[in-house]
């Protein structure tokens, strides 16, 4: 793009709100022209006026650009400010025309550059559906079928198969079975291969649209899992190209998140596989370069892993199960030895079933009927007796030399126990579209879930111990042992990355440590919920300051800006992110697409929205994307113009809170968020104790000590004074 050069910005006293000043040029020329847009005629007009100004009496097959490469359309056209440049180019429809004309010569030079230009372009949807109309795609899929695999024009041939279908444009169900082989085994085979310096873009490509046919496209599933196994895939996760690990756990996320029943096993037993648990613990998880949407594919990963559980949490022993009764009779033996006892458990042993804490202790298998977590439960109990056989010893001897009182019964325990882990890990639940809460000690070992049991059992026991507990307490114990569990899983950011120090960390929460926090927390309410006179007002007058300071902290929030996931009508877009910000004045968001890791500054944003007093917040259903895009609910948020509801500005974001209650400041209006009420009562709390530090031990009267009565006569004065 020529850059505009001897021009000024000439400021005018005109203020009309639809006049824009501007500078425009033409493409492939030199210099450039001021001129004043009116945004109260059409688009067409406003072309036809600027192409005039440059010699051009014909302007069907011209547009205007924005100089990221945007069109400028009826529905975009409220961004343009003043002072910006736009670009004279061909329409999007002899844009696309040209293109596609080009793609059919014989040149591959030509047809090189045309790939590169078609990868840019196609991200706008104005050109994209062009581009569409004119069966585009279809030649795309063509190019593909014969493409060469030395990654040149093959790379930007995907890319730009890709952009055009990330417009939601085109089904993905358009896509045949006899269309997916064709493309399909070609696209593999970039998969399948090692990757080098001049495939890998290819490689990352390929990844994505295999991603994106699976999870669009559910009659295509099986053409594509007969090319693609999780063997295949294992041998990306070892490469040094993270974009390529991350598109590899994507796929296969999407590969077992849409497996028909037919296909599951096959794929949980993969998702499960010790060679892609390693690979993943030493080539990801320990990389020092990890992006958000990397981390977001291994909180999937861990999520699937542990829904694997879930048929296992939902399943009742059967009392004449002998696998079920062997395992029961393994952790008798395991505890008592296996010098006597029958082959079921059914028949004699109460004695020894009682000591191991069961509740029915002619029948143990009536104890697993409660489901969540059925089967689960005793699988965890056998692999702790089996694999930490002398802390099982111990612990079961521990209690069996306690006084009856004080016994904890490890069966009772031991089911009670994994139910709660179930909870605490969200077993059975799908996986978030914004999630990225994954735990390195999760994958730093097989068995994961029964080696995190293993820890909290034991935990539970040393626990028990501290609290010198009896079986009244049972349900006290275990709510001290879950918020020892959630708050050493939630601490940043030194979170254990095995189940050793997990471990670790555990023991130094123990029950002592709970309390110095649940006092410190209680007091903190306490004394922010005093009644005493004096506290509350002396409350009240503090409380518009810290406000004040929230509000402060909001704005500061908002002008270093966040990165934002893309949404679109099939869930988050991956790689694709944009950035908002607040100017340093306090008058407009800056806002536009970006790479994953940039942090632009303002002037690099090119999109604006003025913050004015017309400007509505809506959340949640009003906002007026919510049915253009699948994404949560309760993240959702806009910006709206009153005089022009299509004037808005559409977020979807995890940080909901800060930033609606930072807009909610820049509009005049109270911020209402959870966090904002959390930001207060804590900032409150550490002020009120800064300023009754010196009232300790002392008593606050509920009531104003009274007034004296006044003197019998003023006559009195202070020698001190008259000297």
């Amino acid at each position: 793009m020529a850059e505009i050069t001897n021009v000024t910005m000439v400021e005018t006293k005109n203020q009309d709100p639809d006049i824009i000043p501007l500078a425009v040029q033409m493409d492939g020329k030199p210099g450039g022209q001021l001129l004043r847009l009116d945004q109260r005629k059409s688009m067409t007009e406003t072309v036809a006026e600027v192409a005039q100004e440059f010699g051009v009496t014909d302007a069907t097959n011209y547009a205007l650009q924005f100089d990221t490469g945007i069109y400028v359309t009826q529905n975009n056209r409220g961004e343009l400010q003043k002072g910006m440049i736009l670009i004279l180019t061909d329409s999007p429809s002899k844009s696309a025309q040209d293109l596609y004309d080009t793609l059919h010569s014989q040149n591959p030079e030509e047809i090189s550059k045309a790939l590169k230009k078609l990868a840019r372009a196609g991200s706008d949807i104005t050109f994209a559906t062009e581009f569409i109309e004119k069966k585009g795609h279809e030649l795309l899929i063509q190019m593909v079928e014969a493409g060469t695999d030395n990654g040149k024009p093959i790379d930007h041939t995907l890319t730009s198969f890709l952009e055009l279908m990330e417009h939601a444009i085109l089904s993905w169900d358009i896509v045949t079975a006899k269309f997916v082989k064709r493309i399909g085994i070609a696209i593999a085979s970039y998969v399948n291969r090692p990757v080098t310096q001049e495939s890998q873009l290819v490689t990352l490509r390929a990844l994505s649209i295999l991603e994106s046919i699976i999870l669009n496209s559910a009659s295509l599933y099986n053409t594509i899992a007969n090319e693609i196994t999780y063997n295949n895939l294992v041998q990306h996760l070892e490469g040094k190209y993270p974009g390529i690990q991350q598109n590899c756990l994507a796929l296969m996320n999407a590969l077992c998140l849409k497996a028909p029943d037919d296909r599951k096993k096959r794929f949980e037993d993969a998702l499960a596989s010790k060679e892609i648990r390693t690979n993943i613990m030493e080539k990801v998880v320990r990389s020092s370069n990890m992006g958000t949407e990397l981390v977001h594919q291994l909180y999937v990963f861990q999520q699937l892993t542990f829904n694997l559980l879930e048929k296992r949490m939902m399943t009742r022993i059967e009392q004449n199960n002998e696998n079920h009764s062997s395992l029961i009779i393994d952790l008798r033996n395991a505890a008592f030895g296996t010098d006597s006892g029958p082959k079921k458990p059914g028949q004699t042993n109460a004695i020894e079933y009682q000591k191991l804490g069961f509740e029915n202790t002619s029948n143990p298998t009536l104890d697993f009927q409660e489901v969540p977590p059925g089967v689960l439960a005793l699988e965890s109990m056998h692999h702790f007796a089996l694999k930490q056989d002398q802390n099982y010893t111990k612990l079961v001897f521990e209690n069996t030399t306690r006084a009856d009182e004080h016994e904890c019964p490890f069966a009772r325990t031991s089911i009670a126990l994994t139910k709660v882990l179930c909870e605490v890990l969200k077993v059975g639940e799908a996986p978030s579209e914004t999630g990225e809460e994954y735990h390195p000690m999760f994958f730093s070992c097989d068995k994961a879930f029964e080696e995190f049991f293993c820890q909290c059992i034991k935990l539970f026991n040393k626990t028990w111990k501290e609290m010198r507990a009896t079986l009244e307490d049972f349900p006290k114990v275990m709510g001290v042992v879950r918020e020892q569990i959630e708050r050493t899983m939630k601490g940043r950011p030194n979170r254990p990355s095995s189940m050793d120090q997990f471990w670790t960390q555990l023991q130094q929460l123990n029950y002592d440590v709970i309390l110095n926090l649940r006092e410190k927390e209680r007091s903190d309410k306490e004394e922010l919920n005093s009644k005493a006179p004096p506290v509350v007002e002396l409350r009240e007058q503090i409380k518009p300051e810290i406000i004040e300071l929230i509000k402060k902290q909001r704005i500061n929030y908002l002008i270093e800006g966040t990165q934002f996931n893309k949404f679109t009508k099939t869930g988050r877009a991956k790689d694709k992110f944009w950035y908002c910000r607040l100017s340093p004045n306090m008058k407009i968001l800056h806002h536009g697409d970006i790479g994953e890791s940039d942090k632009p500054a303002p002037e690099n944003l090119l999109n604006k929205v003025a913050i004015s007093e017309d400007m509505d917040l809506v959340t949640g259903k009003d906002c007026p994307h919510i049915n253009r895009i699948r994404g949560t609910l309760n993240l959702a948020f806009s910006l709206i113009q009153q005089q022009d509801s299509e004037v808005h500005l559409d977020f979807m974001a995890p940080n909901f809170d800060m930033w609606t209650d930072g807009l909610n400041v820049l509009l005049g209006k109270p911020m209402v968020s959870e966090q904002m009420q959390k930001d207060l009562d804590m900032l409150l709390s550490m002020e009120m104790k800064l300023r009754l530090l010196d009232t300790v031990n002392i008593h606050i009267p509920s009531e104003a000590p009274p007034i004296p009565p006044p003197p019998a006569d003023y006559n009195f004065y202070y020698p001190t004074v008259a000297e």
